[in-house]
Parts: structure tokens; sequence; C-alpha cells
């Protein structure tokens, strides 16, 4: 056999590899896909078990908002909101707490505009639109009174609620948001995360979902040994639905300058923050309880990211109960 032969014998099945590499790539990102649907899929069983429905209002002819709502109002039990940040919807981010919570409260679970089954037509990219579009979804399913929580960015929006609807919001509760952010420091902290931030928290492929979740994720944990095709499932049925919304919201939020007249919240608020929080750092949840002053308390736990709420959950639904039935 000449070279010219070999050359084309190797070529040959050289392309026979890749084909079948090609093939085995496929049917991973095929399984990963239906691995997440099927997950997707427990996570609403999940609420259901803990007495929850599903229930989509329309607020207006361009926009609707999805919540899990309790099946039957107990009288006897103070109402909660829970208000997710980026990284999957409702049901992926309080999946360790609804079952413990839910028997405590009545709890309403949403997903915030472009996420899950939320969305709008408008192009409002506000946080103070988000709490608009949460407090009229309230009001048509009966709620009047509630205490909040917010997690990271959607701190942002808690922190509206309670500034504009005073009279409705009971307590307060913020995990891990930057509220109290200057324009120097969120550059600084910018800088040292050293990535695009928009490929963090909208990551169109799994390194950088991998890269995201080992951000926020401080305590070693089975999501730190998940495969890469189970990501790359995540990234394409989770993070790719309004993708170019999500995006619009983030860069609104990191385009605003630091409010210098940002309002003191008149409710009780209890703070809770990871100690190794690497989004936004401890001595900004120390600033914010400054800001905010007697009114407010801080709890931070030892040996948890910023997604305090995985890393710590039984503690944090601890603090939750007993500073909103306190």
């Amino acid at each position: 056999m000449d070279f010219v032969q070999l050359s084309q014998a190797f070529l040959s099945y050289f392309s026979i590899l890749l084909s079948i590499l090609q093939c085995k790539v496929s049917v991973l990102s095929n399984l990963g896909r239906v691995f997440i649907s099927f997950l997707d899929t427990m996570l609403s069983l999940n609420f259901r078990l803990c007495s929850m429905s599903p229930c989509t209002i329309s607020l207006d002819d361009k926009t609707t908002m999805h919540f899990w709502t309790p099946n039957r109002r107990q009288l006897n039990k103070p109402t909660l909101v829970l208000i997710h940040g980026y990284g999957g919807n409702s049901r992926w981010q309080f999946f360790t707490q609804v079952w413990p919570l839910s028997r405590s409260f009545n709890l309403y679970v949403l997903d915030l505009l472009f996420f899950g089954k939320s969305y709008t037509n408008w192009t409002d990219r506000s946080e103070m639109f988000q709490a608009r579009c949460i407090r009229e979804g309230l009001k048509r399913l009966s709620v009047n009174n509630f205490s909040v929580v917010g997690i990271s960015y959607r701190g942002y929006v808690t922190y509206r609620m309670a500034e504009i609807y005073q009279d409705e919001v009971e307590k307060v509760v913020i995990m891990s948001s930057g509220v109290c952010y200057t324009d120097d420091q969120k550059e600084k902290q910018l800088k040292k995360i050293g990535r695009n931030v928009f490929d963090l928290i909208m990551p169109e492929k799994a390194q950088d979902m991998r890269l995201f979740m080992n951000l926020c994720i401080y305590k070693s944990s089975p999501f730190k040994l998940i495969p890469n095709f189970f990501l790359t499932g995540f990234v394409q049925t989770i993070c790719k639905k309004n993708r170019k919304e999500k995006l619009e919201l983030a860069e609104h939020m990191l385009s605003q300058k630091a409010d210098p007249n940002l309002p003191i919240l008149t409710k009780k608020t209890l703070l809770i923050w990871g100690e190794k929080d690497n989004i936004f750092p401890v001595f900004l949840a120390h600033q914010l309880q400054r800001h905010l002053g007697p009114k407010s308390r801080l709890a931070i736990l030892k040996d948890s990211g910023h997604a305090v709420n995985i890393d710590s959950p039984n503690m944090v639904n601890e603090l939750i109960k007993s500073f909103v039935l306190g």
C-alpha cells in the first residue's frame, strides 16, 4: 500500500471515527435534554406533593404571570411569597424550600417575567415593572397581605416591592443581593469575577454553566459532579428560553447607577448571606444592614456561598420561618 492509499485509508477511518463521536455527542445532548425535562416534571410533582398547583394569570393583553399557589388557603397561616433569581425558574431555585415552608405558610412561588411561563411584550425591563406585575398577579389571586423572600438579583425586585407596597408587605427577607452596591464596588467585583457576566448568568455552553455553579455553590455538592451532557441539556432547555429578554434584564440591572437616595425600608427585614459569597461579597451584607438600620437583622451562614439556599437549606428555612412567624 503506497502513501496515497495509506492516507486515504487513514482519512476514511478517521471520518468514520468522527461520525461515531458526533453521534455519541448528539445522543448525549439529546439525553441531557430528556433528563432535564424529566427532572422538570419531578420538580413540578414536588410542588404538587406540597399541596400546590400551577396557575397562569393574564395581567393585560401583553403580560402573563405564572404562580404556584396553595390548593387551599388556610386562615391560620400567614402568606409568604418567594421570588427566584437567575439560574432557572422557581421550581429549580426553590426545590429545597417549598416542602418545609409550605408546612408553615400559604406559599406563593412565582416565575418572574421571561422565566418559566411568565412573559410580557412590554419593553420595560426595570425591577419596578417586575414588582408591579407581581403585585398585580397577587391581587388577582386575592392575596392582600404577605411577607416576601427574594434571592440574588431578585432581591432588587423584593426591595422595590417593600418600598412601593408598604401597606401590603409585612416582612422582608433578602438573600445574597447587592442592593447597596456603589458604582466603584460593582465595577471592582465584575473585574474580580474575570469573565463576561452575561456568559455566566445566561450560559450557552456547559463550561460556562459549570463555572457559574462553582462561583455560586461553596460546599462540596453533587451539583459540582454533574456531567457536561446534563449541563448542556439544562442550557438548551432552561437557559435558552427567552434568552434575549433575560439578557436585557441583566443589562438593565448592570447599567444602572447606584441610587444615592435608596429608600430605607419601613418593614422588619432579615438579610441572609453566605460567608463565602463570590458574587455579592459579605461586606455588602453589612453595608445593607447599616443602611436599613435597627429594623434589620443579618444572619451570615458559615461555609456557604452565593447560593445559600442550596449550601445551607435547612438553616435558611429555619431562619425564614422563625423570622416571619416571630
